[in-house]
């Protein structure tokens, strides 16, 4: 599982990245506001949705969860529309350094204090010289 689940963080990195450029492109086609406010998200969701559980049962138990999971829609909303208008303005590259750096830094925290009911883990030094090394990579590439 271990594995897999690199290989999922991986695919995700990547796509992420694709996707930055992509919804920045789509962004200056069709404007900010319009890409992000995208239908296709939704219906890619359901798609798989119905392919992979054959039921569409997951939305009923989605909406029995407690509010503040619900909160997480929200974070990739805004992601959605961060890269949507920061690519086409500072590039695809200093757009992901920038989420990039600010997810392993936030994600420390997290670990750190093991908000959301997750494993405490420790912050040692090789996390934060790696977050600032992080940080200072994405202040770089801001540099055209």
């Amino acid at each position: 599982m271990t594995a897999f689940a690199v290989v999922l963080a991986v695919a995700g990195g990547i796509a992420g990245a694709i996707q930055a450029a992509l919804m920045g492109k789509f962004g200056e086609r069709v404007g900010t506001l319009e890409a992000f406010a995208t239908l296709l998200t939704a219906l890619i969701s359901a798609t798989l949705l119905l392919v992979a559980r054959q039921s569409l049962a997951g939305y009923a138990a989605a909406a029995r969860q407690p509010p503040w999971l619900w909160s997480a829609a929200a974070m990739g909303a805004i992601i959605i529309l961060g890269i949507t208008f920061a690519a086409p303005r500072i590039g695809t590259t200093a757009t992901i350094g920038i989420i990039t750096a600010g997810n392993l830094a936030v994600a420390a925290v997290v670990d750190r204090l093991g908000l959301f009911g997750l494993e405490k883990i420790p912050l040692r030094w090789e996390r934060v010289l790696g977050i600032a090394l992080l940080a200072a990579g994405a202040a770089f590439t801001l540099k055209r």
